[in-house]
């Protein structure tokens, strides 16, 4: 008999295969009657088969994008509720979309046996058509082909912004952060964290100088041209709003705000930079 790992990791190059096809959608378009409806791990869905996340990497998916009460969660994809119920049952609003109504009604259910209904909400639809731009964390587990169907989207979110992915990257979009499940997990047991850069390419003004930034998601490459110098920055990169570099030797760290950019130099010092006009 094949284990639940080979049976879905079977499923998943399926759904890679069919991920072509617009119109594979789930064959069920409306709830079950049935009250006691049970998932089984491996079984077809509109863009990926459904597989559940061990526990205990939602668990440590949740502590690595640094949920408080103070965020929103969507997780995309919400299957039978347990990324939802849990950060609801840490204090935290949470919301699922998922496109299986019989899904949906399950993760109902066990948010109101949860007693977290009141902020466990989900709702039945598709991710591609859905609108999740309020989240302040998001959480998924998808394919690595989905992922990047969905990164345009997601780099046009908030920065700051935290997206948490189980097993699956983002190709070229390199994670902030990566973790593994520990414990006795044995499968689908690591998640890759990104935060959503601050847009920072471009030509600023910093003091009587030019500060040039070229960026690929939240990483840098430029100048600054300072004096008749020109120096290469380097160690450059986005954190959410946070900027960083190195230019001449000395260290600068920073924050992006509408007004443009300021922060502190290693050693003493601040500065600070404005778009310049095109």
């Amino acid at each position: 008999m094949k284990s639940i790992r080979t049976l879905a990791l079977a499923c998943a190059v399926s759904a890679l295969a069919l991920n072509g096809a617009p119109n594979a959608a789930f064959a069920q378009n409306a709830p079950s009657s049935a009250g006691d409806y049970t998932p089984s791990s491996g079984q077809e869905g509109k863009d990926v088969v459904w597989v559940p996340t061990p526990q205990a990497l939602v668990d440590r998916m949740l502590d690595m994008a640094g949920l408080t009460t103070e965020d929103y969660l969507i997780d995309l994809g919400s299957g039978d509720g347990r990324t939802v119920i849990t950060a609801a049952k840490r204090g935290v609003r949470a919301h699922g979309i998922e496109y299986n109504p019989d899904l949906v009604a399950l993760a109902q259910r066990k948010a109101e046996a949860e007693g977290v209904a009141g902020t466990a909400t989900f709702v039945q639809g598709d991710i591609f058509r859905s609108d999740f731009s309020d989240a302040s964390v998001i959480t998924l587990f998808l394919l690595t082909s989905l992922n990047v169907k969905l990164r345009p989207v997601l780099l046009d979110m908030a920065p700051g912004t935290r997206v948490v992915s189980n097993t699956f990257d983002m190709e070229s979009w390199e994670p902030d952060d990566r973790i593994d499940a520990g414990g006795d997990c044995v499968s689908w047991c690591t998640a890759y964290k990104w935060v959503i850069p601050a847009k920072v390419g471009g030509t600023w003004r910093l003091g009587d100088g030019e500060l040039r930034l070229t960026q690929t998601f939240q990483m840098l490459e430029g100048q600054l041209i300072r004096g008749g110098k020109t120096l290469p920055i380097s160690d450059a990169r986005m954190d959410g709003v946070r900027i960083a570099f190195t230019a001449g030797g000395q260290r600068y760290t920073g924050a992006v705000s509408e007004a443009g950019m300021n922060g502190q130099i290693d050693g003493g010092g601040t500065w600070n930079a404005t778009r310049a006009a095109n």
